[in-house]
């Protein structure tokens, strides 16, 4: 009964930490114009908290590993709230270097809120991994809906101070997150290991097909997802001459797709496995590279987009799953903390990258970019599969 209730809550959570990313999303760059002193840098901020959730990615799975699940995730809720308030307090003084700490709080408050889906998978029973994953997820669809439609009512909410509203929101949305970890029954914290038991030594877990395959693919689903969707308001906008309303519309079903299959993923992944499930998200994310090299309609940016967030569910709830299973408990900080590194880092090397090769390269390029990478991956993911099933055969009993 507790592992339902941890899911049920940390599903709630997760819906509330993606609605504070929502926010920013929706009105960063906008807020940011207002104080900038040239337009032109109207993206410093949001660049600021993706290097903050990059930098922070890592320690926060170590600080989760050692504080307590529930005390670490709180932690990072914590940060976020005072993240929020000090991108209000920016907007009233007109500060855009104060801006720009709030979202570097905000950024690394997300490095946090992405430990859930190891919270719960950490504490449910092997075969209730996938699911708790997947539904933990499934709280995004909540979170794409509203975190947007917040921030816009309350975007006037403070008298001369556009979108200071918007941050305090954001700061109110915490008391919520807060009043839900409070009744999780998460892993307390791990005591430091004595020396000699605390696993095998760190090169040796990155040799180990169970863990760096399942990174590696974590990787490319995430920096791929990230790389066309930052760059495909840009070209629908400036490069095809859709409005912007229908970027909006595209960038709206693009995430309703990353989360609403978390709904049946983990029952998906119990079925037929998790490197099937990896494959068929990243065969999906070729599609949508596919699709987006042959036409620029918005009906065309629709489909690839729904593909695109389609195949970054499948990938990258798979390889979490994959990852949950392959090390042991007390290398558990550690693998998670080199995978959140790994995976958020080159999130956001693609993120801040993405515009800049778009102008460059052109909107054709980038999806041509997705394929070797996504073929390299599923590549891995295929031999990692055929060497799996040739150690389970060869540790049979013969007859």
């Amino acid at each position: 009964m507790s592992a339902t209730r941890n899911i049920v809550l940390l599903s709630g959570n997760q819906a509330i930490t993606g609605s504070s990313q929502g926010i920013v999303i929706a009105v960063g760059a906008l807020a940011a114009a207002t104080l900038a002193p040239d337009r032109a840098l109207a993206t410093v901020p949001t660049t600021v908290m993706i290097i903050g959730m990059a930098l922070t990615a890592g320690p926060a799975a170590i600080i989760l590993h050692r504080l307590g699940r529930t005390r670490g995730l709180m932690l990072g809720v914590v940060i976020a709230m005072v993240g929020g308030l000090v991108a209000a307090l920016s907007l009233v003084l007109g500060s855009f270097v104060v801006l720009a700490f709030g979202y570097g709080l905000i950024g690394a408050a997300a490095a946090f809120g992405q430990q859930t889906r190891f919270a719960a998978a950490d504490s449910v029973p092997p075969d209730m991994k996938a699911r708790a994953v997947s539904w933990v997820m499934f709280g995004g669809v909540l979170a794409g809906f509203l975190g947007p439609r917040l921030a816009s009512m309350t975007a006037e909410a403070v008298p001369g101070a556009s979108y200071a509203g918007s941050f305090l929101s954001l700061a109110a949305l915490g008391i919520v997150a807060l009043a839900l970890l409070s009744f999780t029954q998460l892993p307390k914290g791990e005591r430091r290991p004595e020396k000699g038991t605390d696993g095998r030594p760190t090169a040796q877990l990155l040799r180990d097909p169970d863990i760096f395959v399942p990174m590696v693919t974590a990787m490319a689903s995430y920096v791929l997802m990230t790389f066309v969707m930052v760059a495909a308001p840009l070209a629908m906008v400036y490069l095809c001459g859709h409005t912007t309303a229908d970027a909006a519309n595209s960038i709206q079903w693009h995430v309703v797709a990353m989360f609403a299959p978390s709904f049946v993923t983990g029952a998906i992944i119990n079925r037929i496995g998790t490197h099937l499930t990896i494959g068929i998200g990243l065969v999906l994310i070729l599609a949508a590279a596919a699709t987006s090299l042959h036409g620029i309609t918005t009906l065309h940016f629709d489909i690839a987009l729904i593909l695109l967030g389609l195949g970054w569910n499948f990938g990258f709830i798979g390889s979490t799953v994959m990852l949950s299973k392959g090390y042991r408990p007390e290398e558990g900080a550690r693998v998670q903390a080199l995978n959140e590194q790994f995976v958020f880092g080159t999130m956001a090397i693609a993120s801040i990258g993405a515009g800049v090769l778009l102008n460059i390269l052109g909107w054709g390029a980038i999806n041509m970019m997705v394929v070797p990478i996504a073929g390299a991956a599923l590549a891995l993911l295929i031999w990692a599969d055929f060497r799996g099933r040739r150690v389970r055969q060869a540790a049979m009993p013969s007859d």
